[in-house]
């Protein structure tokens, strides 16, 4: 699913659509035993809380894609009599109204999500009449193209609010506040089936990981079996490492600078696109070709990226940061405007390797403007 994808979907929780049909849910504690479990048409809900729920939904289907929010496909053998994927089918199918597989869903999240204290495992199945759109892409609500039936799960931290003082009206004193067990944003979740051109893909999952170094593999892969991709900070660290390793002693300033400057450029060319950048194999190498690599280091890259896997790939945002361009060494950090890098420099002066920087502009030096230093004949 591409951004846009996921924005149609995200504008339908709220009242003034009604897709949501039904809404189920588990509250468990820190001992994975569950507390109680609840189901009901979501229109019996008060404005109050539906609004609340629709709150945690968009939740889930809020983020970076490609960083907490990932598209996964199930894998063939997934697919096949008895596999994750044909598990999700019944419970879409059922519309969340079969106890005996709400129950067995129920526990296989228990089983599967690693989480040491209380959570809310809450479900919503939805139906979306897709319409149709004209040739100039205005939406004919009218003329329905096909019909979306999907489900939604969060999976929420229940946490005691913090204790503190309060005003109590019936003794109109001050007092000690009640804890209550308070259900916070998503930590993780998912939508299924995908919604992919506008319409209903069974292969693929959208999966949310509120913190994307936290995807909760075990879950992902004994839950939902589909495959998931490297963390954010994996592909960074592995994109940096394939840099280190292919350059070897020849990594020098002007080199990795040229490089980052490339993936820079790529990513301001792709930034209305609703997909984010993958740099495929392909990719990389012409990054690394048009940074004036050597030959012979471009057959090191090609080793590099074997080792990663068969279809090695990345996404440009998690491999280089746009903001910002850090050069640090163990007593001083420069931050530089990634749009300025030819500010910095490197030279031999005095037989010591150093970084030059041009002064353009004044110069703050806590906040005091100083001058950069007097001109020498």
């Amino acid at each position: 699913m591409n951004k846009k994808e996921i924005s149609e979907i995200k504008k339908l929780l709220n009242d003034e659509h009604a897709v949501i049909t039904r809404i189920c849910g588990c509250y468990v504690d820190g001992e994975k035993e569950i507390k109680f479990t609840s189901k009901e048409a979501f229109h019996s809900l008060s404005e109050e809380e539906s609004f609340k729920y629709f709150d945690i939904f968009k939740h889930t289907l809020s983020g970076t894609l490609g960083k907490n929010m990932l598209n996964m496909e199930f894998p063939l053998q997934e697919e096949k009599e008895g596999g994750k994927q044909e598990f999700l089918l019944k419970l879409l199918d059922s519309k969340l109204e079969d106890d005996e597989i709400l129950n067995e869903f129920y526990q296989k999240v228990i089983d599967n999500y690693d989480y040491p204290s209380n959570y809310y495992i809450v479900l919503i199945h939805a139906v979306y009449d897709v319409p149709g759109k004209s040739t100039d892409g205005t939406e004919m609500f009218d003329a329905s193209d096909a019909v979306y039936d999907y489900i939604i799960c969060s999976i929420c931290p229940v946490n005691l609010s913090k204790s503190g003082l309060s005003y109590d009206s019936e003794s109109n004193s001050i007092s000690e506040r009640v804890r209550d067990w308070i259900v916070s944003a998503p930590a993780n979740g998912f939508l299924f089936p995908q919604f992919n051109d506008r319409a209903t893909d069974i292969h693929g999952i959208l999966y949310y990981s509120k913190n994307p170094e936290e995807l909760q593999s075990e879950f992902i892969d004994n839950m939902l079996g589909a495959v998931p991709p490297m963390s954010a900070k994996n592909q960074k660290e592995t994109f940096n490492s394939i840099i280190s390793n292919t350059l070897g002693e020849d990594a020098d300033f002007e080199t990795v600078k040229i490089i980052h400057e490339n993936l820079n450029e790529m990513i301001e060319k792709n930034k209305e696109e609703p997909e984010p950048l993958v740099l495929t194999k392909y990719d990389v190498k012409q990054v690394f070709e048009d940074s004036h690599i050597p030959d012979e280091k471009l057959t090191v890259l090609d080793k590099q990226l074997d080792e990663v896997g068969e279809q090695p790939s990345f996404v440009a945002s998690n491999v280089v940061d746009t903001r910002k361009f850090n050069i640090e060494m163990p007593d001083v950090v420069i931050k530089v405007n990634p749009d300025r890098t030819d500010l910095v420099e490197t030279r031999v002066i005095d037989g010591k390797q150093c970084l030059v920087i041009e002064v353009t502009d004044r110069i703050e030096v806590n906040g005091v403007s100083v001058i950069a230093g007097k001109m020498e004949d």
